[in-house]
């Protein structure tokens, strides 16, 4: 085009348009096209050096409490690559806004990080398609070796926008993050030791309703959850359906459709007829639920693991006796088990087309990754930071809360092999985390967790416009079960209703990704 790009970015956005109808013009240029091969090794012959001065760096990052450019960490990955970079925050408030504005007025980042839940997943493959941002595959196979070697291969085909890399993609390490925590004080007194399976989760539940271990008479509240969770994790697990989208005979399957959708809803229902379940579960706040458990009125709560020193600690100042820890994996009837564990992006690394310097930038991001550089900017220097012994990395404090603490967010691309061993460090400030993390992660069998199937999906436009107003919908509705609100007679009308509401189409472009996926 003849038009200057940034000008006609400017009076793109001046004529009213949304970043959505943005086509793509740059001055850069558009390299050839590339697969960015996996590389095994970094390749000796590719240097990431530089002769003479390098470029400075401009980087849009995600928002953090901490101004960058004074933090630890950007001044030792200067120090180690090179490159000074100046350092931007997107805004807490709005941050999407803010970012279409900056990316339609061609403002010159040469690397603008987000995080990679939905909402920026659409917005990356839309900049990608409407060709605002530079494809990376050709940059990457020329000055990323480090990339293409510690990158998980899966990750870098899952950022791809119609087969063409636009993104850095930084995995999310797969956690399970939340799980049924119970006072094991209670379990002594009614002599019972912690659940695992159904049916004996709910003679435990009786247990405490009817033996009052809290000593509050008939006010004992055997489980509480917040009024926000209609599926409550790891029961729904013991039904197969532990994340909202599950494989059902080869089909990717949400929970309503799911043929166990009917026993879930019977078995939580029957809790709470029982008086076994809260009575005003659907009224609790996140903080009512909690209030209920630490005050030693509730005998078990749904709880994430790093809820565990706060929870702790205000449940011991009450009730200095108690403890608590998590119960296993519960399995159903026919066997199932399972915890839901994350999977996806973290992060998502890309560089616009009005970039001034999109070679140093993969070079920045290349250097990065050396494995001493990548180490040390996530969790500090060893014996200052952390101490290493036998493979496990323990952070020294104070200095590793003050000098790593959000490290994290300087991430672009990680080492997917080592990462998940180094981030441990952060859960090791206390040992009660760690051991919280630990059981649901470690000391549970393998088979337990199990991944969001949808975590490495590329955005589905009918899937993501409909995801959040389905979920609630659903839940809405499973909660209405719960409470007798509505009757399980109704549910074919339900389903009909979820299908005209996005849901039919939702499935039809799931599983059309995920047939193809598959081959």
């Amino acid at each position: 085009m003849v038009m200057n790009y940034k000008k006609w970015m400017m009076a793109t956005l001046a004529g009213g348009l949304s970043v959505t109808s943005l086509v793509a013009c740059s001055s850069n240029g558009k390299p050839a096209a590339s697969s960015v091969t996996p590389a095994s090794t970094p390749s000796a012959a590719v240097s990431t050096a530089t002769t003479g001065p390098k470029s400075e760096l401009k980087s849009l990052q995600i928002w953090q409490k901490d101004d960058y450019n004074t933090y630890p960490v950007a001044k030792y990955l200067e120090q180690k690559t090179g490159y000074k970079v100046q350092y931007d925050m997107l805004p807490q408030d709005k941050p999407q806004d803010k970012l279409n504005i900056l990316i339609a007025s061609g403002e010159p980042y040469d690397a603008i990080t987000t995080l990679g839940s939905t909402d920026f997943k659409a917005l990356y493959s839309d900049y990608a398609k409407k060709g605002a941002l530079l494809e990376l595959g050709p940059l990457i196979d020329k000055f990323g070796p480090n990339i293409k070697a510690v990158i998980d291969p899966d990750a870098l085909e899952a950022a791809k926008v119609d087969g063409k890399l636009y993104a850095i993609p930084t995995k999310s390490i797969p956690n399970v993050n939340a799980s049924l925590y119970i006072r094991q004080d209670w379990l002594e007194k009614v002599n019972m030791n912690a659940p695992t399976t159904l049916d004996e989760l709910t003679a435990v539940l009786k247990a405490f309703k009817e033996k009052d271990p809290g000593g509050n008479g008939d006010k004992n509240i055997p489980l509480t959850v917040k009024g926000e969770i209609a599926f409550i994790d790891n029961i729904a697990g013991a039904f197969g359906m532990p994340n909202f989208w599950n494989n059902v005979n080869g089909k990717m399957t949400p929970r309503i459709l799911d043929p166990a959708y009917t026993d879930y809803v019977n078995y939580v229902t029957g809790l709470f007829k029982q008086g076994l379940l809260d009575k005003e579960y659907a009224a609790n706040k996140d903080a009512t639920s909690k209030e209920k458990f630490t005050s030693g009125k509730a005998g078990m709560i749904l709880l994430n693991w790093s809820d565990v020193p706060t929870i702790s600690d205000a449940l011991t100042k009450n009730i200095p006796t108690a403890k608590a820890s998590y119960i296993p994996a519960l399995k159903g009837k026919d066997g199932k088990a399972g915890l839901a564990a994350s999977k996806g992006f973290d992060r998502l690394t890309y560089i616009p087309k009005a970039s001034k310097h999109p070679e140093d930038a993969i070079k920045w991001m290349n250097a990065k990754l050396e494995k001493e550089t990548f180490i040390n900017m996530t969790i500090g220097e060893e014996n200052k930071h952390y101490t290493l012994k036998d493979g496990t990395y323990t952070p020294i404090q104070p200095i590793f809360t003050e000098e790593r603490n959000a490290a994290n967010n300087f991430l672009t691309g990680s080492d997917d092999k080592n990462y998940p061993i180094y981030w441990q460090a952060r859960v090791r400030k206390d040992m009660r985390l760690f051991e919280a993390w630990s059981f649901m992660n470690k000391k549970e069998p393998a088979n337990t967790k199990v991944e969001d199937p949808l975590g490495f999906a590329p955005y589905l436009p009918e899937f993501s416009k409909s995801f959040q107003q389905l979920n609630t919908l659903v839940g809405d509705y499973t909660m209405k079960l719960v409470f007798g609100a509505e009757q399980l007679n109704g549910l074919d009308a339900f389903i009909a209703k979820f299908k005209s509401s996005g849901g039919e189409t939702s499935y039809k472009e799931v599983n059309d990704w995920y047939a193809a996926a598959k081959k």
